[in-house]
Formats: structure tokens, C-alpha cells, sequence
């Protein structure tokens, strides 16, 4: 336990450090717990018929999830900055795993939705690692070791779909959620064995330390502006793989096998995350920035190409994956810097931005898709990062 003055604690914290091994478990832990939110979005056609839930509100089996996990990033998240870190991050893996393993036992459609609320709610564990390891790791090595994290983190999103498609056909629908819950309860264990302790400084009550989290957002434009740029790229990333999937399977005869294919080629775009990290560590974050606002809106018009292949869809998987993943580590390493000591509120309201645009993705996926079809609705998707794009170069041009 960490005890002293604040700059003695913020001295140890500093001089703590990372081995490779202790940030390739955080990397690991961080993917295991963020793929809770995307187990079921390759298989909710499976699940809803199952539970007795409509066609029509399938998809919302995905957003609620999503929405769970915005829910928590904004009132769970910023408890790192109160209590000690170690207890919060078990108690929610903990909690991740029973809630997977009510989903996997339930039959009634209400209870399934409520269940995947709280799934999202709970998984915030993995944001709440990423600030602690940012706390441990020294300042000339900290982008390079969120990075390496957050490259986890992605490949969480990206191997959590084609390993559902892939254990459903073996173990069923309700065995991914068993598996799932399983991997929490050993992950937890782990980590309350080997996660050093971080006890936190700053001192409130809880009303008051939610009411920090909007004030920061007020103070810190550039907390506004890099949560919106994130938000907009993670909105577009989420409304793609949700519809990839649907277009490869109607209208290029894909298998659910296939399909995880298709997301493991698309996995190739976490090599992002160590690349931003060290694009960011040498003070290249603005043009990081620039290239991947610019390469967004490109690989979902390259997606939007006429012709029957799916090989543009493969193009377009790995690029956006790799422009998401450069934007947010590189906007992760601006947030951090602006308060050490508020890393977990600030880390709230970038990731808050994050998957309430994701949820707002996936939310309007399938009514774009059965309205404009695969082809405009690219073209509409890539309208999202090209406004990020507008506000930064806006950004730049008023600096």
C-alpha cells in the first residue's frame, strides 16, 4: 500500500515499473474482459429465436451491451481515482462472470436484456487497468506500454467474434457465455495475485467525484475534442462490424466459419496500438492523428466500390481497424497527460464518447443496411470519420 504525501506516492508510482511479462498480462486481461461486449454480436440471429425475442429487436441484445459498458465507463470507472484499484478491477471481473453465467441460464427475453445491460456494466474493469498500468509505467516509455495494452484491448473487439462464431458451432450459444464466465473467474483470481496495489490520492465524496468528471470535461478541450474524434471513428468501426457480417452472408454465401475468418484477417489492424504508442512517445501524435482521420473514410469508400468481390471488404476491415486503433491510443496519450492524478475520470469521459458512439453504431446498422443496402450505407459510414476529420483540420488551421 502506497502511504505518504502525494508527491511521494506520485515518486513510487513512477518508479514502479512494467516488465514485459506483467504488460502481456494486462494486454491479455484487458482483450479477455472488453470481448464480453462483442461475444454475441455475431449470434444474436441464433439467440433471439432461442429466447423468444423478435428479429426486429435482436440487435438491441448488442447496443444494450454497449450502452451498459458507456453506463459504466461514466459512474463505475471513476471510482479508480477513490479506492484502491486492485479490489475494484477483481470485484468487477467477478462481476462480469456471474452476469455471463445468468445470460448463458436464462430463458426469458426482459431478463437476457437485462442481463446484457449488466454484462457492459460490469466489463469496465479493462478501464480501469489502462490507467493504472499508465500510472506504473515511466513518462518516456508510457505510449509505447498503453500501446502495447490497447493493442490487447483490440484484439479483444476483433477475436471476440470469429471465437463466438467458432465455439457456437461446437458448444452452442449458451456455452459461449459459459466459456466466458469461466475465463473472468480465472482471470480474477490471477489478477488478485499479481496486480500490484494502487491506492489513489484524491480524496471525495462519490456525488462529488461524478461531478468531477463533467468538470473536467468543461476545463480540458482537448478531453472534448479527442472524446468526439474517437467517437465518431468508433461509431463508424462499430456500424461496419455489424453489417460486414450480414452483407458476407447474404450476398457472398459465407459460413458463420467464414465469417471468423473474415474477422481474424480483419485482427490484423491491432499492429496499430505499439505502432501509435511509439509514433506518440517521439511527439508524432498530431500527424498519427492526421493519417488515421485520413484513412478511415477511405477504407469504408474502398469498402463501397462497386463489383461483387468481398476481397473490398477485407481491405477495408484491416485499414479501419489500424486508423481506430492509431486515433485512440494516440488520443489516450494526450488525455493522460493533462491530469496524472485524474487519469481515471478523464479516461471515463474518452471512453464514454467511445461507446456511446459505438452503441449508437450498432443501434441504427440494421435499418441503414435494409433501407440503403451494403453500398450507400459505406458510403454514409464514412461520413462520420470525414467529420472528425473536418474539426480537426478546423482544429489545426485555428491554432
Amino acid at each position: 500500500m502506497l502511504t505518504g504525501s502525494p508527491a511521494a506516492v506520485a515518486k513510487a508510482e513512477q518508479s514502479a515499473s512494467l516488465s514485459g511479462l506483467m504488460v502481456a498480462f494486462l494486454a491479455f486481461c484487458c482483450g479477455a474482459v472488453v470481448a464480453n461486449l462483442y461475444y454475441a454480436q455475431p449470434i444474436v440471429e441464433l439467440i433471439a429465436p432461442q429466447i423468444g425475442l423478435s428479429s426486429a429487436n435482436a440487435s438491441l441484445i448488442v447496443s444494450l451491451t454497449q450502452f451498459g459498458y458507456a453506463l459504466g465507463l461514466l459512474l463505475l470507472v471513476p471510482l479508480a481515482d477513490l479506492m484502491e484499484n486492485r479490489r475494484l478491477v477483481v470485484g468487477f471481473t467477478l462481476a462480469a462472470g456471474v452476469t455471463l453465467l445468468c445470460a448463458g441460464l436464462t430463458h426469458s427475453p426482459s431478463m437476457f436484456l437485462i442481463l446484457s445491460l449488466l454484462i457492459g456494466l460490469t466489463s469496465v474493469a479493462v478501464q480501469i487497468l489502462v490507467p493504472l498500468a499508465a500510472h506504473l509505467a515511466p513518462e518516456a516509455t508510457r505510449g509505447r506500454v498503453v500501446g502495447n495494452i490497447m493493442s490487447g484491448l483490440l484484439l479483444g473487439i476483433l477475436l471476440s467474434r470469429p471465437l463466438s462464431s467458432l465455439l457456437v458451432e461446437v458448444f452452442g450459444w449458451r456455452g459461449v457465455f459459459f466459456s466466458a464466465a469461466a475465463l473472468m473467474a480465472v482471470i480474477a483470481v490471477i489478477m488478485a495475485t499479481a496486480l500490484p496495489r494502487r491506492v489513489p490520492t484524491h480524496q471525495a465524496t462519490y456525488p462529488a467525484l461524478i461531478g468531477s468528471v463533467f468538470a473536467l470535461a468543461r476545463r480540458h478541450p482537448v478531453l472534448r475534442q479527442r472524446s468526439l474524434y474517437q467517437g465518431l471513428l468508433f461509431a463508424s468501426f462499430s456500424l461496419f462490424w455489424t453489417l460486414a457480417p450480414i452483407e458476407l452472408m447474404r450476398n457472398h454465401a459465407f459460413s458463420q466459419a467464414q465469417v471468423a475468418i473474415f474477422a481474424l484477417v480483419g485482427a490484423v489492424g491491432a499492429v496499430a496500438a505499439p505502432i501509435a504508442g511509439r509514433l506518440a512517445d517521439a511527439g508524432h501524435g498530431r500527424r498519427g492523428t492526421l493519417a488515421a482521420l485520413l484513412l478511415a473514410p477511405v477504407s469504408l469508400l474502398i469498402a463501397a466500390l462497386p463489383g461483387s468481390s468481398y476481397l473490398w471488404l477485407v481491405v477495408c476491415a484491416v485499414l479501419l481497424d489500424f486508423a481506430v486503433q492509431l486515433n485512440m491510443v494516440l488520443g489516450q496519450r494526450e488525455v493522460y497527460a493533462i491530469d496524472p492524478h485524474s487519469r481515471a475520470r478523464l479516461n471515463a469521459v474518452y471512453m464514454t464518447s467511445i461507446f456511446v458512439g459505438g452503441a449508437l453504431g450498432s443501434l441504427v446498422a440494421s435499418p441503414l443496411y435494409e433501407h440503403f443496402g451494403w453500398n450507400l450505407s459505406a458510403v454514409t459510414v464514412a461520413l462520420l470519420p470525414a467529420l472528425a476529420l473536418l474539426m480537426f483540420l478546423g482544429r489545426k488551421a485555428n491554432a
